[in-house]
């Protein structure tokens, strides 16, 4: 998800939003911009803009009351290069699919890959592929979380991500997402971001909510900005990442490769259903010991051992049966 949506803020509040005003003329039909106008454009969904009014089932509520834009998704020109594009912009673009929207519907994918490109081709960002997906991965602030969470240590569902290189493939054939028009943002549906009553909502797709800049900012031909050409993927360096590549737990989930959030540990000899003696926050057991003065530890042994000679009677049982057979 775009970072910018899906940070949880410290301190965020459900009271009602106020609806901000649309951006300024200076951003009118721009050929380029200055820096200063591309700062303007960024706060529009950075900082106190990027803080969550709502989210869960409030938030789905509070989406469904914000309008859609009348601005009608306007046609945008697929993506054109002086030759094929390379396998560096395939495997970005493929990355923001799969881990943006891997288990999105297609169209949902394909809308994710036509925010990219009309990032790439908007002069108030990077004009390559690699480089929207992978703007700001080492700075405070990334575009798509993906880049900066850890979450690219993850091994992908093959399947998941054939279907996500499909879709890059044909987007980098010149194909084009008709749906989202001149979209530049998008959230999921669980959350709702402050910037969303700043911006021009285009359409729901799946669980994304996309969006597009009002005023010219957001107009057809303000996309103007010519590919570069070239492609590269930095190197990451923010904390997260070392700590996934070692083979941390997952900062979202909290979760390790094993799927628990336990470590794994060579010492394991335990059943993938039994913590072992290390505790599984995954399957909601807590860790209460009985107090010795009560009596209750005897009965506790005493209601296992019961259970223990139930259980190995049916398997005494049911070896005799298959044997018997």
């Amino acid at each position: 998800m775009l970072a910018a949506a899906a940070a949880l803020c410290a301190g965020f509040t459900l009271s009602a939003p106020v609806p901000l005003p649309a951006p300024a003329g200076a951003f009118d039909t721009p050929a380029s911009m200055s820096a200063q106008q591309k700062r303007a454009i960024a706060a529009l969904t950075q900082g106190k803009r990027a803080e969550l009014v709502a989210k869960g089932d409030n938030a789905k509520a509070r989406n469904a009351l914000i309008a859609v834009s009348h601005a009608p998704a306007e046609a945008m020109r697929g993506f054109t290069a002086s030759g094929p594009a390379g396998a560096t912009a395939q495997q970005c673009l493929t990355q923001a699919i799969y881990y943006e929207a891997g288990y999105e519907p297609e169209s949902g994918k394909r809308a994710v890959a036509q925010v990219v490109l009309n990032r790439m081709r908007h002069p108030a960002y990077p004009n390559s592929v690699c480089g929207v997906v992978y703007q700001g991965a080492n700075d405070p602030v990334c575009q798509f979380s993906f880049t900066c969470d850890g979450s690219l240590s993850r091994r992908p569902s093959a399947r998941a991500w054939a279907q996500a290189e499909d879709v890059a493939r044909d987007a980098l054939a010149g194909h084009v997402e008709g749906s989202v028009g001149s979209a530049t943002h998008y959230h999921a549906d669980y959350v709702v971001p402050r910037w969303a009553y700043s911006l021009g909502k285009v359409r729901q797709i799946g669980t994304h909510i996309f969006y597009r800049f009002n005023g010219g900012a957001g107009r057809a031909r303000a996309f103007t900005q010519l590919y570069a050409g070239a492609e590269r993927i930095p190197q990451l360096t923010r904390p997260v990442a070392e700590i996934q590549l070692a083979g941390g737990a997952d900062p979202d989930t909290g979760r390790f490769e094993n799927g628990l959030t336990v470590a794994p540990s060579s010492a394991d000899r335990h059943a993938p259903a039994d913590i072992g003696g290390r505790l599984d926050t995954t399957k909601g057991w807590k860790l209460e010991l009985p107090a010795p003065s009560q009596g209750h530890y005897r009965q506790l042994v005493a209601g296992q051992a019961d259970e223990t000679r139930v259980a190995e009677m049916a398997d005494t049982t049911a070896f005799t049966e298959t044997q018997a057979q």
